[in-house]
């Protein structure tokens, strides 16, 4: 099993999907509990929701699970909400609290999976940005996540349905922003909040660089939004699925759009 799968395209739109991986090799997987077995933390479905939204947008998919290493946290160990609850890079409990170990990995270990699928991951997705920069001047980054709704440990009462970051606007050039909001406001029965609980992971912050040409922005939807039941086994519902696509298929074309005019203004 490769630990990345990239699909070329021609736009200057590239999608990350850091946490739709559910593989693991047996040694990972048998020192995991029962708990940790359920894999309940995966942004289920997401590359299935955005699959066709964008004709020609490039993908960059980690095929690992995230209780492997997690691609979307900083390689160093920092927190990214630090004095908030939240999981680590390689996590040592679910998004509950909850351990999900019987053997914990130690720092060698740790290092270890960080070369063997954190690494590969960034480095295809470093590839493509720069790909795609070449071709159109600039290159947009769209991080794919999912979460569920509720989710006490991590955040206070129900999470909103589309939750933007932009790392307070630093990731991208301001009408990105603006773009993937607006269609957010004005999707009927749906809420929506710009740099809440979830400000962009470690992905958004790393390559959002506008000065550079790359413009990065993380959307983590509230699985309500797309799945049938937020617990397993967390089935994909077409019918809620396809307002939703609707309202994802604005954005990015909005932002394809974009990218001419963003060209030389970084």
């Amino acid at each position: 099993m490769t630990p990345v799968e990239v699909h070329q395209g021609d736009s200057p739109v590239v999608l990350g999907l850091p946490h739709t991986g559910t593989w693991l090799p047996e040694d990972i997987l048998s020192a995991l509990n029962a708990r940790g077995r359920a894999l309940s933390d995966t942004d289920w479905h997401i590359h299935r929701l955005y699959d066709g939204l964008l004709p020609g947008a490039t993908t960059v998919r980690a095929t690992f699970h995230r209780y492997a290493i997690d691609a979307n946290r900083d390689p160093s160990g920092e927190s990214l909400y630090p004095g908030q609850n939240t999981t680590g890079l390689v996590p040592l409990s679910d998004f509950d609290g909850e351990p999900i170990w019987s053997t914990a990995p130690d720092a060698a270990e740790i290092e270890r999976r960080r070369l063997a699928y954190h690494a590969p991951y960034h480095a295809a997705l470093m590839a493509e940005m720069e790909r795609v920069r070449d071709r159109h001047g600039v290159a947009i980054l769209y991080d794919c996540h999912s979460i569920r709704s509720h989710i006490p440990f991590l955040f206070e009462g129900i999470l909103p349905d589309f939750n933007i970051g932009t790392n307070n606007g630093a990731s991208c050039d301001s009408r990105i922003e603006a773009a993937t909001t607006s269609v957010c406001a004005a999707a009927q029965g749906y809420t929506h909040v710009l740099n809440g609980r979830f400000k962009g992971g470690w992905t958004t912050r790393h390559y959002g660089r506008p000065q550079e040409g790359f413009h990065a922005i993380q959307m983590e939807l509230a699985q309500a939004t797309h799945l049938a039941q937020e617990t397993l086994p967390f089935d994909y519902d077409e019918d809620r699925a396809a307002p939703l696509r609707v309202h994802l298929k604005d954005i990015l074309t909005q932002l394809a759009d974009l990218a001419p005019n963003l060209q030389g203004t970084s």
